[in-house]
């Protein structure tokens, strides 16, 4: 349907935006940019990550990412959601796991503490960028800013943390 892939409607005809560019109220900006970012995506050659619309809504993707080779994570394959915002890429998409992941810096619904999604944010960052930045988490969490403090308290115990790690795993693929 052509109109999942517009921003919803706002009050004004256009707005301008931080650039100075104004985007109007079909998005059509928004769009062009969402494009740029799947077919960069797409030519960038990664077999770690991966991310499409979902029911051809260019709004809501469903992004892959498998964890990073050398990491606690290495060979396991993650689901994730991603909205886009009729402001992007001003503003972040709101990306949530959808498998169940045990990690310091992921809640139980999946929501995810990145300061990229959050006060780091910049225009310049793509898909690609946000689901590398993500993928190197999995590896590199930020514990001292936890969303599942039970995940930062045993990450310092690397042993215990992968076997809950993969017991956790093996149960969110039987669901699913």
């Amino acid at each position: 349907m052509a109109s999942q892939n517009y921003p919803p409607p706002s009050n004004s005809r256009s707005k301008t935006v931080d650039s100075g560019m104004a985007v109007s109220k079909d998005g059509h900006s928004v769009t062009k940019r969402l494009r740029q970012d799947l077919t960069t995506l797409m030519l960038s050659g990664d077999k770690s990550i991966s991310a499409f619309p979902d029911n051809d809504n260019l709004f809501n993707w469903i992004a892959t990412i498998t964890g990073g080779t050398g990491t606690i994570y290495e060979s396991q394959s993650y689901k994730l959601t991603m909205s886009f915002p009729g402001r992007y890429p001003y503003n972040p998409p709101v990306v949530k796991f959808l498998t169940p992941i045990f990690h310091p810096n992921v809640d139980e619904f999946g929501n995810i503490c990145l300061d990229i999604l959050k006060e780091k944010w910049s225009a310049l960052f793509d898909v690609r960028t946000i689901l590398l930045s993500i993928q190197s988490l999995l590896g590199e969490p930020n514990i001292e800013s936890p969303l599942n403090s039970e995940a930062a308290d045993l990450w310092e115990r690397p042993e215990e943390y992968k076997r809950i790690l993969q017991v956790k795993y093996r149960e969110a693929s039987k669901a699913t």
